[in-house]
């Protein structure tokens, strides 16, 4: 199952920058160095509730995450004051996403709910999951800027 979702990930990821952003996003090899680099970052979450239960987490640094807040708004970058668009973006562009798979999921027979979005922000933090879950990490770039995507799932009874 973790396979599967990992395909679906790179598959909403992709088609979803590329519809609402015109961004190619590629997928890359998860870098630690690059993801803990000391740079303030903005992660956008959204979970899912069916026969599997979990949460997708997409995270960038501040300057991309206000690159998306731009391109998605059709704004200029001093239109972006604040931090409140910035986390409406973020947290839209994770909806999305999860949408995407949400939406593959009930074509396979998975039909889910999602949570409301929510958003954190700061620097050198890090997303840990309780034993009983299963999950990767993934890195996607678009022109020296990076996406970071975790997924966490838990199996409902009748899945484990």
């Amino acid at each position: 199952m973790i396979q599967e979702f990992d395909e679906l990930i790179k598959s909403a990821v992709c088609e979803v920058f590329q519809t609402m952003l015109n961004m190619n996003m590629e997928t890359k090899p998860f870098d630690t160095a690059i993801a803990a680099n000391g740079e303030s970052h903005v992660a956008g979450a959204v979970g899912f509730i069916g026969r599997l239960t979990g949460v997708v987490y997409i995270h960038a640094s501040e300057p991309f995450a206000r690159r998306i807040t731009t391109t998605l708004l059709g704004l200029s970058p001093e239109e972006v004051q604040g931090q409140e668009m910035v986390n409406d973006a973020m947290g839209e562009m994770a909806n999305m996403i999860v949408g995407h798979m949400k939406s593959r999921l009930a074509d396979r027979g998975m039909p889910c709910v999602l949570t409301i979005p929510s958003v954190v922000r700061g620097t050198n933090f890090s997303i840990e999951a309780v034993s009983s879950t299963k999950g990767s990490l993934h890195m996607f770039s678009c022109r020296e800027q990076y996406l970071f995507v975790e997924f966490l799932m838990k199996p409902t009874k009748a899945e484990a």
